[in-house]
């Protein structure tokens, strides 16, 4: 039996379970036979234990989801009771990120939106604006009431604002919450068992939660749990199966999961060459710190590595208010050499992601090829012991700090660059219990759970049906860097950071809020959810995550009261009572010509294998779905995008749709990949399409089953469109 390491950290063995397979590295799944969710009904110890109550719903987090769990079950009348190891309830979004990743508003509905329109009303008061007149600040990120009779709503919040609101939602419910609490993870036996959570599986059944016990020794019984951390420990120590890292594209047949090895999607990458070296040149001399010196593995492939975490600093510019970025204990400003040779490139974004927030502060959040992530740093992180997560986080804390002291003091940082950045300042009134540091690690990713229905970039992307919806996601496809490397050519460079656009809000299945009926029959995990790398790069988000908490305890509820598993609850009756609480389901695509209902098979840009950096937009019609690409006249030679399709074999005509503009390439060059060989064409991108102003015909082939089309900008002579290839049965 191949059984992981216990995690040396610990003062006690950790709850552990075995590798999957080869093909997904760090999934894990239950041990076999008596394993570790197999435990007695009965404690040896149990006399000991606290013996904290009953309740129908356990929620164990004190995220946003962890809230919004919590109030939905209240709500439908059950008891519950959160018990977290945090002090502070919301997690990132009362944690320093203000400035709301929520892609389309009109996909957040239920108790998110309600959190939101609380937001709204605490800034309609006067006294709310201590630092800034209201009317200056204005009405960035407001929404108006929605079509549905939903109230106003902020999107932008200072972080006490949002801890208030959650405080306050659960007093008014009467919620019992239990922090500073934390999941007993370590193992006795042999096999080894987990301690921390107790489970009873009669003949036939599913596996079923009993209670979980803490490191205090106090016990929490419950009908229904809901892992609601960052981290997934109640669900991995109830030995239900999970992933951490990223999975081969092969897995799920995708495109953006694995090492992304030369995709070059945001501005987080080193736009100029930057030698890696101590001493230039010299490999003999060293690397400088933060830089691996291991390769960076095959494009495609699956590895260990997870994106990069970091703190979302709520900054001010207002003297009264503002504490001097602090120089940390164990500063040594040459971690930040490889800064420095990014400002004497000319780079000067350092203040790009200052969002702002109301009161003249900010959420500031990572920009550039070194910024506030602390790459490489974290993969430890996902299954380490409580005592080697607070070094991890302590050392990121340490990081950060020193760089905001680095820019703001040392002299190889331009003079204008460490002026500006002395103007800021950590808040006075922010996380005052921490001296304006925020206490919340942003985890952008960590355990993901591997359960009834696994989410992908095919569900985000809209390239298939999305079953079950119980809400809805629609922000980019995005992860943050997670490795940085040593080029062939000898230059530094960051690999991982992706962003592939959303065409339109999509469905999230019921089935990735559950495990697999084998292995836990009442747990639902509202954050960790069963998805892939990338998929989770979109659903990641805190609306989403308030979303799928009150999701999940609306089928905690219904299966409760049933007395089902939660893989058996019947959907028509979870939809009906989740609109009936105000959750979207589904939204209707409005594009003028929608992808879908084309005729022929239609492959959309969004859907293409791009080589280079290219751009977005929606600016001229006419375009499939919600826009186009284009390879902003630059690179000439260097970018592609190639279209695939599976075809019943026999013959097609192929189409390639554009939108036409005079500063467009006159002969961009479209290849069809055919039964019979290739075929080049070129297209006057110039002139408007003759087939509805929409496509051009690129000729009749014959395919096999595999359609491709490439189009790419080598001698081109004004920008290069990609926007969709059609291919349409042709009669012999």
């Amino acid at each position: 039996m191949n059984v992981a390491p216990l995690d040396h950290h610990s003062a006690s063995p950790q709850c552990c379970v075995p590798r999957h397979d080869a093909e997904r590295s760090r999934s894990h799944r239950p041990l076999l036979g008596v394993a570790c969710w197999i435990v007695l009904l009965i404690w040896p110890n149990q006399g000991q234990a606290a013996d904290a109550g009953s309740y129908d719903v356990v929620v164990y987090g004190g995220t946003s989801a962890a809230v919004a769990t919590a109030v939905q079950a209240r709500k439908m009348g059950k008891s519950v009771i959160i018990v977290c190891p945090d002090k502070h309830l919301g997690g990132l979004t009362s944690g320093g990120l203000g400035w709301t990743d929520s892609g389309k508003k009109d996909a957040i509905g239920g108790l998110s939106r309600e959190f939101y329109h609380r937001v709204w009303r605490h800034y309609q008061q006067p006294e709310a604006w201590r630092w800034e007149d209201q009317g200056k600040f204005g009405n960035r990120n407001q929404s108006p009431p929605s079509k549905s009779g939903d109230g106003a709503t902020m999107w932008v919040f200072e972080p006490h604002v949002a801890e208030r609101i959650f405080d306050d939602w659960v007093k008014e419910l009467e919620i019992p919450v239990r922090r500073d609490r934390w999941l007993d993870r370590s193992t006795e036996g042999s096999p080894p068992r987990c301690k921390g959570v107790q489970l009873r599986r009669g003949d036939g059944e599913s596996p079923r939660i009993v209670s979980i016990t803490m490191e205090n020794g106090e016990v929490y019984r419950g009908g229904m749990f809901v892992d609601a951390t960052y981290e997934g420990d109640l669900l991995a120590a109830a030995g239900v199966e999970y992933h951490v890292g990223r999975e081969a594209n092969s897995v799920y047949d995708e495109q953006w999961n694995g090492i992304q090895v030369g995709t070059l999607h945001h501005r987080h990458w080193f736009m100029k060459p930057v030698d890696p070296y101590v001493k230039p040149g010299e490999p003999s001399s060293g690397v400088l710190p933060l830089i691996s010196k291991d390769p960076p593995g095959i494009k495609g492939m699956g590895d260990q590595r997870i994106q990069a975490y970091c703190f979302r600093m709520c900054l001010t510019n207002i003297p009264e208010n503002r504490i001097p970025f602090p120089q940390p204990s164990g500063y040594d400003p040459g971690q930040y050499q490889l800064l420095a040779r990014v400002f004497a490139n000319g780079w000067r974004e350092t203040f790009d992601k200052f969002d702002p927030m109301p009161n003249h502060k900010t959420d500031t959040n990572n920009h550039g090829p070194f910024s506030t992530d602390y790459i490489g740093q974290n993969y430890e992180y996902p299954e380490a012991s409580y005592a080697r997560r607070r070094e991890i986080i302590a050392d990121h804390e340490r990081y950060q700090q020193g760089l905001m002291h680095f820019i703001a003091n040392d002299p190889s940082v331009p003079m204008e660059v460490r002026e500006a950045m002395s103007q800021w300042g950590l808040c006075k009134d922010e996380f005052r219990d921490n001296g304006g540091w925020p206490h919340q690690l942003y985890v952008r990713e960590a355990r993901r759970m591997i359960g009834k229905y696994v989410m992908t970039e095919h569900d985000c992307l809209d390239t298939k049906e999305t079953p079950e919806s119980v809400g809805m996601g629609s922000y980019t496809l995005d992860s943050h860097n997670v490795q940085r490397y040593i080029t062939p050519d000898g230059k530094v460079q960051n690999e991982g950071d992706i962003g592939v656009k959303t065409p339109r809000p999509y469905e999230i299945a019921y089935g990735s809020l559950v495990p697999k009926r084998s292995q836990c029959g009442n747990l639902l995990v509202p954050v960790c959810i069963s998805s892939s790398h990338i998929a989770f790069g979109s659903i990641r988000m805190e609306p989403v995550f308030m979303i799928l908490g009150q999701s999940a305890a609306t089928a905690a509820v219904l299966s409760l009261e049933a007395g089902v598993p939660v893989q058996d609850l019947p959907y028509e009756q979870l939809r009906q009572r989740l609109l009936a609480d105000g959750q979207v389901l589904a939204l209707e695509p409005d594009y003028r010509h929608n992808s879908k209902r084309l005729p022929g098979v239609v492959v959309d840009d969004r859907a293409a294998q791009r080589v280079g950096l290219w751009a977005s937009s929606s600016t001229n019609q006419e375009y499939v779905d919600d826009g186009y690409l284009h390879d902003q006249n630059t690179g000439q030679g260097e970018k592609s995008a190639t279209f695939r399709a599976q075809l019943k074999p026999g013959r097609y005509e192929v189409r390639i749709s554009y939108s036409p503009n005079q500063n467009r390439s006159s002969k961009a060059r479209a290849t069809v990949r055919h039964a019979d060989g290739e075929q080049l064409r070129l297209v006057n991108q110039r002139q408007a399409p003759d087939i509805d102003g929409l496509f051009v015909s690129l000729g009749v082939f014959r395919f096999d089953g595999v359609g491709a089309v490439t189009i790419d900008n080598r001698d081109s002579d004004g920008h290069v469109i990609v926007d969709a290839v059609q291919w349409l049965p042709a009669s012999k």
